[in-house]
């Protein structure tokens, strides 16, 4: 296929290098430097936005930033045909739904559920990633059969149950880490788990605000810090009451939940 990617941050230049083997890749980028050692003998470097017309993409997958998104569309089309594919790899969709309904192109919108930040790029064996239904088969097809090829994992939600999924699978683990980088004394000495957690916190505020911020905003992000809230309130009443055997039982549930995901995490 003839593709064009939008946007040569990590993940773009990532799908771009990956893609190459297999199908004409173009990348564009407003920052021309981002483009300095994409281009070659496999890769297209787009310096302007009207070369995308000349390239005539069959598919054209936005990777830019999450709040840039839909404005990134609503330029680079009047610069394809109608029978171009459309695409994402948005964290979270909101806005971006609405937009796909609107613009008429045919759309292929996905999540890869790892990043540079956290994983090795390199091994992506058991990684997961989300293909929306609806999408096109023929943009779904190109997106199957990269991610089989690298042995990642793919599920298929609707555009709300994705944002229902993110708000427990990023929003969590993003308040969790929040919370522990909030609290950071200058004075600690730390721990194993203490370093553990530091490297966590500290990888996810290497991300762009704007990214965190989308996510954290996501509708369906107040609910699961109401639970969290719920369960911390509840644990420091344990504490506060020094009841041992309400902590055990605190414990045994935990110990319970963990284990009723084994499997699933590893």
């Amino acid at each position: 296929m003839r593709i064009v990617i939008l946007g040569a941050g990590k993940m773009g230049s990532w799908l771009a290098r990956e893609s190459s083997g297999d199908h004409d890749i173009a990348i564009y980028d407003t920052d021309e430097t981002k483009l300095n050692g994409l281009g070659g003998k496999s890769i297209t470097a787009l310096p302007r936005i009207q070369e995308i017309a000349l390239f005539d993409p069959e598919l054209l997958i936005n990777a830019v930033s999450l709040q840039n998104t839909v404005s990134a569309f609503e330029k680079a089309v009047l610069h394809i045909s109608k029978n171009c594919i459309i695409g994402d790899l948005a964290s979270i969709k909101g806005e971006i739904a609405g937009y796909y309904e609107q613009s008429l192109f045919r759309f292929v919108s996905v999540h890869p559920m790892f990043g540079p930040t956290f994983t090795d790029m390199k091994a992506l064996k058991e990684e997961s990633a989300i293909i929306i239904s609806g999408s096109d088969k023929k943009g779904a097809w190109f997106f199957s059969t990269l991610f089989e090829r690298l042995n990642v994992n793919i599920f298929e939600y609707s555009f709300d149950e994705h944002d229902r999924m993110m708000a427990y699978s990023l929003t969590l683990p993003f308040i969790s880490s929040i919370a522990f980088a909030s609290c950071i004394d200058k004075g600690a000495v730390p721990g194993t788990t203490f370093s553990k957690h530091m490297r966590i916190a500290q990888g996810l505020l290497s991300e762009d605000d704007h990214l965190l911020t989308e996510i954290l905003f996501n509708p369906y992000s107040l609910a699961e810090l109401d639970r969290v809230t719920a369960k911390l309130e509840y644990l420091k009443h344990i504490i506060r009451e020094r009841d041992h055997e309400e902590m055990e039982t605190f414990f045994l549930r935990l110990r319970e939940n963990m284990l009723s995901r084994e499997g699933v995490y590893e």
